[in-house]
C-alpha cells in the first residue's frame, strides 16, 4: 500500500520534535515541512479552516498533489479562542490560523508589533448584519432589553467580537460601557458557567455558545447582534513569512478550504453532522449557524464590505486600549486566494448570502424541509410533533435564524411572526396595532 506523504499527526507525535515547522524547512529532495495550523473547533464559523476540513482531509490531499520534493506534514492545534494562535504565530509556531474579526485585528498588531507580521489571507464564516454574536440571560431572569442591564454583571471575552458587540449595542442604548455596567472579562465556558449559577445578569459570547446555551434550556436570547447591522466574521490568517517561503502550500490550503466550503454548501445536514461528532456540540446547534439557511454564510472571497466592517472594528479595540493604529489595507492580502479561487473570484466577491428561510430536521433524514413562511412551518411541526428533530426560523426583522421553540411568537391577523429577543418582538407589537405576543403553544394551534 502506498504511503501518503501528507498525513494529520496524532496527539502522540505531537509531543515530540518536529522535522521542519513554521515553514523552515529548506528546499530539496526528500525534506520534510510540517504545516501547523492553528484552529478553534467549537468556533463552528471557522470550520471550512478548521475543524471540518480537518475531518475531510483535503488539506492533506493538495499538499500531496504538489509534487515538488518535500514530505508534507499537517499539525492542527486546537485552542478555545483566537489569543493563544496569535501567540503561538509570533513565535513563529503556528503557520496558518483561523478566528473572529477582532481578534485577527489583534493578530495584525501583534504580528507587526513583535517583528512577526501577519496577513488575513481569506474569509470563513461571516453574516453581514452581525448575527453570530449575541447577548444572553438567564431562562428566568427579569431582563427583557438591553437597556435593563445597566449596573449589572455581564460576562464576555474581552478583545474577542462578542465583547464588540456587547459595545457597540451598549452605547446605542446608551449606556457606558465602561462605566455602565460591571464587565467580567472570562473564557466562555467560564462565563457561561457564571450565568447558569447566578453570578453573572448576562453572557455575550460568540458563536457557537449563545445557540447551545439556548438549546439547552440554559439561556435566552436578550440582544440579536445582528441589530447592529453591521458585518462580523471569521478568518483565515498566515505568517507572511511562512507564506513567502512557502507560496504553493498556503495556496494549497486555500483551494482546500474551498472545497470544504463547497461541501459545507452541498450536505449541509452531513457536515453538521461531522462537526458535531468532532467537537461534542450537538448537530442541531452547529446547523443553526451552519446550514442552508443558517445565521452563517461561508465563502472565502475577501469581500471589500467584510474589509471595510474590519476597520470600522478597530476604533473600538482603541476606545478599549487593547490596541492602537492598524494598517487594515497593509493586513489584507488577498493575492493567495484570489489564486486558489481562479477565475471564480471575482463573482465570489459579491455573491449574497442564501435567502432566509424555515426549515425542519425530521427525525433520521439527512435533508431539511424549507417553507415559506413561519407559519407554513408552524403547521408542519403541528402535524408532526413526534418526528421533528428540530425547526428554525428566521427573526422577522433582522433574520437571524433561531429554535422555532425558542423564539418569540407575535400573532398578527393571519401571520406568526418570529423574534429572537423580547425587545424587538416588543417593537414590533408597539409599531403594529393589534398584534400581540403568543406563547410557541399558542402558536402551533393557531398555525393548525
Amino acid at each position: 500500500m502506498k504511503r501518503r506523504t501528507a498525513v494529520a499527526l496524532s496527539a502522540a507525535t505531537l509531543l515530540l520534535p518536529l522535522t521542519a515547522c513554521g515553514g523552515s524547512a529548506e528546499a530539496g529532495s526528500g525534506s520534510t515541512v510540517t504545516v501547523t495550523v492553528g484552529y478553534q473547533s467549537k468556533t463552528i464559523n471557522t470550520v471550512t479552516a478548521g475543524t471540518l476540513l480537518r475531518s475531510l482531509g483535503y488539506f492533506e490531499k493538495q499538499l500531496n498533489s504538489l509534487h515538488d520534493g518535500h514530505t508534507y506534514k499537517v499539525d492542527w492545534q486546537d485552542y478555545a479562542t483566537g489569543a493563544p494562535i496569535t501567540a503561538q504565530m509570533t513565535a513563529g509556531k503556528i503557520d496558518i490560523g483561523s478566528m473572529g474579526d477582532f481578534p485577527l485585528l489583534l493578530n495584525a498588531a501583534r504580528g507587526k508589533q513583535l517583528g512577526r507580521p501577519t496577513h488575513l489571507v481569506s474569509v470563513t464564516g461571516y453574516n453581514l448584519r452581525g448575527g453570530l454574536n449575541t447577548v444572553v440571560t438567564a431562562p428566568d431572569s427579569t431582563l427583557t432589553s438591553l437597556k435593563e442591564l445597566k449596573d449589572k454583571k455581564v460576562s464576555t471575552s474581552v478583545g474577542s467580537a462578542a465583547d464588540g458587540t456587547l459595545v457597540r449595542a451598549l452605547q446605542r442604548a446608551g449606556i457606558d460601557p465602561d462605566k455602565g455596567i460591571s464587565k467580567l472579562n472570562q473564557q466562555p465556558a467560564v462565563g457561561a458557567s457564571a450565568l447558569s449559577s447566578g453570578s453573572v445578569d448576562a453572557l455575550s459570547q460568540f458563536v457557537a455558545w449563545p445557540g447551545l446555551l439556548a438549546y439547552q434550556g440554559k439561556a435566552r436570547a436578550l440582544y440579536d447582534g445582528a441589530q447592529l447591522n453591521l458585518p462580523t466574521f471569521h478568518g483565515v490568517t498566515a505568517r507572511e513569512d511562512f507564506s513567502q517561503q512557502h507560496p504553493a502550500v498556503l495556496e494549497a490550503f486555500l483551494k482546500a478550504q474551498d472545497q470544504a466550503t463547497d461541501y459545507l454548501d452541498s450536505h449541509p445536514v452531513t457536515a453538521a453532522e461531522k462537526v458535531a461528532e468532532a467537537t461534542g456540540l450537538p448537530a442541531e446547534v452547529v446547523y443553526l449557524y451552519n446550514g442552508a439557511h443558517g445565521i452563517a454564510t461561508f465563502n472565502p472571497a475577501l469581500a471589500p464590505r467584510l474589509v471595510s466592517a474590519l476597520k470600522k472594528d478597530v476604533t473600538v479595540l482603541k476606545a478599549a486600549k487593547l490596541t492602537g493604529d492598524i494598517d487594515v489595507d497593509s493586513f489584507v492580502d488577498d493575492r493567495y486566494v484570489k489564486k486558489a479561487l481562479g477565475a471564480s473570484y471575482a463573482k465570489r466577491l459579491t455573491a449574497p448570502p442564501p435567502p432566509a428561510a424555515s426549515e425542519a430536521w425530521a427525525e433520521g433524514s439527512d435533508k431539511t424541509l424549507s417553507f415559506k413562511s413561519p407559519k407554513q412551518l408552524l403547521a408542519h411541526l403541528a402535524a408532526h410533533q413526534d418526528g421533528i428533530r428540530a425547526a428554525y426560523v428566521p427573526d422577522a426583522t433582522t433574520g437571524t435564524l433561531w429554535f422555532a421553540d425558542k423564539a418569540v411568537w407575535v400573532s398578527d391577523g393571519d401571520q406568526l411572526l418570529p423574534f429572537v429577543t423580547p425587545a424587538t418582538a416588543q417593537d414590533y407589537v408597539s409599531a403594529h396595532g393589534g398584534a400581540r405576543t403568543v406563547s410557541y403553544r399558542e402558536a402551533l394551534e393557531r398555525a393548525s
